[in-house]
């Protein structure tokens, strides 16, 4: 019979039957969070993989589906009429410089500095051309159109075309109901057609003339002014 309170070599106690459980070391939970890690890790990754190229099968089919659209639409419509093509080139109107520009709205007044000149006083000649209508005109004020005419009842007394150096052509936008104006200075002298050599002078004394102004067919109302 044995001694009471007698321990076993082993360390057990008697009659318990158990055997004592020894705790991972701290190497093995270290080996055991790595494991973890790195499965989480290629989940993570599989995962991403697979939204990747879902998202690029998706963009295949719309460029697929968009590119199928645009080769269908460049077609011609059925039933739809061709187009006109560059040897056969649709009719269209020549259209104006100023369209709706009313041309008989263009009127041309003469007018002078004043009404009666002393003796060695020059007329000074002006040449007013006014827009009457509502669109711009396109108008050739150049010297090629004008003309400043004095006359004394049946004689031609002047003509600033009689000895005009240079006619040139200027052509102008005028605005609805604005005016271009041109001045020539008479220096009382007579011309003929030619630029021939004259000698005789228009009488003074109170005499009456006339200044027309003249651009292009259009003539302007008589403007009577008194040389003394």
């Amino acid at each position: 019979m044995g001694r009471q309170g007698e321990s076993s070599p082993h360390g057990r106690a008697p009659g318990s039957g158990s055997t004592a459980v020894r705790k991972p070391s701290a190497a093995v939970y270290r080996r055991r969070r790595l494991f973890l890690a790195g499965a989480l890790l290629l989940i993570i990754a599989l995962v991403s993989s697979f939204a990747v190229a879902g998202a690029l099968s998706n963009k295949s089919e719309q460029a697929s589906s968009t590119e199928t659209g645009a080769t269908a639409s460049a077609g011609p419509a059925a039933g739809a009429s061709p187009s006109p093509s560059a040897s056969e080139p649709a009719a269209t109107p020549t259209p104006s410089a100023t369209p709706g520009c009313n041309q008989n709205m263009v009127t041309v007044s003469a007018s002078t500095d004043k009404a009666a000149y002393g003796p060695g006083e020059n007329p000074m000649l002006t040449l007013k051309v006014t827009n009457g209508g509502t669109m711009p005109c396109e108008v050739n004020i150049g010297t090629s159109q004008m003309e400043f005419l004095v006359t004394s009842g049946p004689d031609r007394i002047f003509s600033s075309r009689d000895c005009q150096a240079k006619s040139e052509d200027l052509v102008k936008v005028i605005a609805p109901g604005a005016s271009e104006t041109a001045n020539f200075p008479w220096s009382r002298n007579r011309s003929v057609e030619g630029c021939q050599p004259i000698e005789a002078k228009p009488g003074g004394g109170g005499a009456y003339y006339i200044f027309t102004a003249k651009l292009g067919s259009k003539a302007s109302p008589k403007a009577v002014f008194q040389l003394n």
